[in-house]
């Protein structure tokens, strides 16, 4: 029976405003470069399974500086790829680092305090795992989630990136069940999917852009406020 259930957090729980179209559209005027909201949209889905893949290789967190700007070079690279826009690793660089100048954040989706507020009381334990580069009680405190989430791993809590087992792992400790009880709701399928069934979690793909409309290894949502009615006909549920 499901009694808990964990969380990813940016493009799961989290994303950017103004929305990373609007930004990445913003910084390559500058160059001259022009981009579509359905371009962006794909880049980014490459780019970020291209992020998710390299912290199983070795965690941008522990980058140097240089490694740091060949890898943002390119997933910046990758992004622009989606639209058919062509750059070498130091012009994306250039716009890499335009784009650190622009003012942005990353804020909840509208839907998720609500839907997070209603699986808690229905008395499920709830979590985030993140690989962001932050404590988990700071994350929690930073997107108001203290109270409603009742704990957040993060790599750098721990000292390993997902979908290493041991983050995983950590917060089955923490949520005091068995992995076959815990759902896992995440956007990235090597790191969250695939790490959460290396541990027995039972995984919910988050699929937000529509990238990933042939996966059918588990559930998939477009939004949080569909994932009671998912868990409700999918899992037996705790009581």
């Amino acid at each position: 029976m499901i009694e808990a259930i964990f969380f990813d957090l940016y493009g799961t729980l989290a994303g950017f405003k103004p929305s990373r179209y609007e930004v990445q559209s913003h910084a390559c005027s500058y160059f001259g470069i022009h981009l579509t909201v359905e371009g962006v949209i794909k880049g980014y889905g490459m780019a970020d399974a291209y992020m998710s893949h390299e912290n199983t290789i070795a965690p941008i967190r522990l980058k140097n500086s240089k490694e740091k700007d060949d890898f943002f070079a390119e997933y910046e690279r990758l992004v622009l790829m989606g639209d058919d826009v062509m750059v070498d690793s130091n012009k994306a660089l250039e716009i890499w680092r335009k784009i650190q100048n622009i003012p942005h954040e990353i804020v909840l989706f509208d839907e998720v305090k609500h839907c997070l507020k209603l699986l808690k009381n229905k008395n499920y334990t709830l979590g985030l795992i993140s690989n962001y580069n932050k404590r988990g009680a700071l994350l929690l405190e930073q997107f108001g989630l203290t109270g409603i989430l009742d704990f957040a791993i993060t790599s750098l809590d721990v000292g390993f990136e997902k979908p290493n087992k041991i983050i995983f792992e950590h917060a089955i400790t923490m949520a005091d069940t068995s992995a076959s009880n815990i759902i896992y709701v995440g956007d990235q399928i090597e790191s969250d999917i695939m790490g959460a069934l290396n541990v027995g979690m039972n995984p919910i793909l988050i699929d937000r852009d529509k990238i990933n409309t042939k996966w059918s290894k588990c559930p998939v949502i477009s939004d949080i406020g569909q994932l009671d009615g998912v868990i409700d006909k999918t899992f037996t549920i705790s009581g």
